[in-house]
């Protein structure tokens, strides 16, 4: 069990990603609508938080989808008629999920490899360390960068078929055009009737969604809040925790939750490594995240757009979740798209 880094990554200077963060918040903070983008929810102490979101009694998008991938491995190793074959992961993070899926197509065939995908190289030698231990006799060969560099970087080494993953609700953090982009891009990195199993967070009751968003122990709380700690110790700013609070929402116009921190007074706050002070005004808003959910009927929608075969979904028992099992279609014109 090894790992690759990419000389992209590997090129990244710790300065070149301060730079880039404080770009993001100049840029966010200088919009007539305030924002920060989610990519910086997740340093170590963020991650560590959204774990304990998973696991809260109100967050039900890991449980549901635990219980479907523990039910498709003999299913889902039906539709790989070729072998060897390779199980592609996009964003492994921990695979905490994978290694259930893991284990059930290893009871229906060893004729694959897993190559996890992720842009944290400490994420991806703590994810090779499990794997030795949660299953020995699996070849894996991890790669740390961004997704299509990653992908680009397989199709000059194999010429396996690949099962791609993409598991969680990720597709919902995209509005539906940026979606359709980022789905039609990993079309183009794959070959003639490979396979995605891609999920979605589907449409339910608000009630259900707002409370996953905004739950009693205030663990979503606290990992909105970080992205202001994180500019703290990161760029020398200045923000008092207890000047903001939490707000998620479900907007029924655009299919999403959204969420955001609030100011709750009129304040001034100096970021340093930008030398500049910005004004925030009592109950301003600073958008944090969407996160879309689908119908059965969008994502077939979404399926047909962008270039793939809808070959099965699977839902949790309750309805809450799916995942889709789609198949590259190369005759798809790109005309079309």
């Amino acid at each position: 069990m090894t790992y690759l880094v990419l000389d992209s990554i590997r090129n990244q200077t710790q300065d070149a990603l301060k730079e880039q963060f404080a770009f993001d918040v100049l840029m966010g903070f200088s919009a007539p609508s305030k924002y920060l983008p989610s990519k910086y929810f997740y340093d170590a102490k963020g991650s560590k938080l959204f774990e304990q979101i998973t696991g809260l009694e109100e967050y039900y998008p890991t449980r549901c989808e635990f219980e479907i991938l523990s039910k498709v491995g003999s299913e889902l190793a039906e539709f790989i008629q070729d072998k060897p074959f390779e199980i592609v992961e996009l964003g492994a993070g921990d695979g905490c999920k994978t290694k259930v899926l893991l284990s059930k197509l290893l009871e229906s065939t060893d004729a694959f490899s897993y190559i996890p995908i992720d842009i944290s190289e400490s994420a991806m030698a703590d994810l090779i360390v499990s794997l030795k231990q949660s299953h020995p006799t699996l070849t894996t060969h991890g790669i740390v960068g961004d997704y299509f560099a990653s992908i680009r970087h397989l199709e000059n080494t194999s010429d396996n078929r690949k099962l791609v993953l993409l598991l969680g609700s990720n597709i919902g953090n995209f509005d539906f055009p940026s979606a359709k982009r980022f789905l039609h891009s990993i079309w183009k990195c794959l070959n003639h009737n490979d396979l995605l199993l891609i999920g979605f967070d589907l449409k339910k009751d608000i009630d259900v969604l707002t409370r996953a968003y905004n739950d009693k122990k205030g663990v979503t709380r606290a990992f909105n809040l970080n992205v202001l700690t994180r500019i703290n110790n990161e760029l020398d700013g200045e923000f008092d925790l207890n000047r903001f609070s939490h707000h998620g929402m479900y907007n029924p116009r655009h299919g999403a939750m959204e969420s955001y921190l609030v100011s709750l007074e009129q304040q001034e706050v100096h970021i340093g490594a930008l030398e500049k002070t910005f004004e925030f005004n009592p109950y301003e808003a600073i958008h944090l995240e969407l996160s879309h959910k689908y119908l059965l009927s969008d994502m077939q929608k979404m399926a047909n757009e962008t270039g793939f075969n809808v070959l099965k979904n699977w839902q949790d028992s309750q309805g809450y979740f799916a995942d889709g099992l789609w198949q590259v279609n190369k005759d798809f014109p790109e005309s079309a798209y």
